[in-house]
């Protein structure tokens, strides 16, 4: 089985709808920390509601490759991240995570999203990652900056949560870009 060390100390791991029920624990302690920031389909209440999350994104990664991966902290499960669009035909893609709050300040998502840039820009030959997140997510906002990635514009009101709108940031990274970054650390971009 696929297993990664970050560089956060935690590790990186598919999170496979066998997990469905850890998943569900997780979103339990994680849920109203995230609800705000992630899409309602994906923060769900049961054990069913995780394993068809899980599933879809295991139907994605069939076809593309491009799937949903847990961090762990020791034996917990604490975030995740993923691939939340993978085109081989624009041969761009856009990611995404999550991770519960007594997880936060230890770069785990930082590492984990190098890991996802590096297995798209390094191994698949992908052009473009995006990065989307809402305008009044500083965290999420702070991890793009630290990634390299430039902010490319703000679409007005267009991240619903229930009957209100927020501004989306859109931030992008180009394959050229994350070789110049990775060439000027002398890694391969981790």
């Amino acid at each position: 089985m696929f297993s990664k060390t970050l560089a956060s100390g935690g590790t990186l791991r598919p999170l496979e709808p066998w997990r469905a029920e850890e998943f569900a624990a997780h979103l339990d302690r994680a849920r109203e920390h995230i609800r705000p920031w992630v899409g309602p389909s994906f923060v769900t209440t049961d054990v069913a509601g995780a394993r068809a999350t899980l599933d879809r994104y295991a139907d994605r990664a069939a076809r593309t490759g491009a799937g949903i991966y847990g961090i762990w902290d020791g034996d917990d499960l604490v975030g995740g991240v993923m691939f939340v669009d993978f085109s081989e035909a624009t041969r761009a893609f856009a990611v995404g995570c999550w991770l519960q709050p007594d997880a936060e300040g230890n770069g785990h998502i930082t590492s984990a999203v190098r890991e996802l840039l590096a297995h798209a820009f390094d191994e698949r030959g992908m052009h473009r990652a995006e990065w989307r997140c809402r305008a009044d997510n500083d965290r999420s906002s702070a991890v793009a900056r630290r990634l390299g990635m430039t902010l490319e514009g703000v679409l007005r009101e267009a991240w619903p949560v229930g009957d209100v709108f927020h501004d989306k940031q859109v931030w992008s990274l180009l394959a050229a870009e994350w070789q110049t970054a990775s060439t000027s650390v002398g890694t391969t971009g981790r």
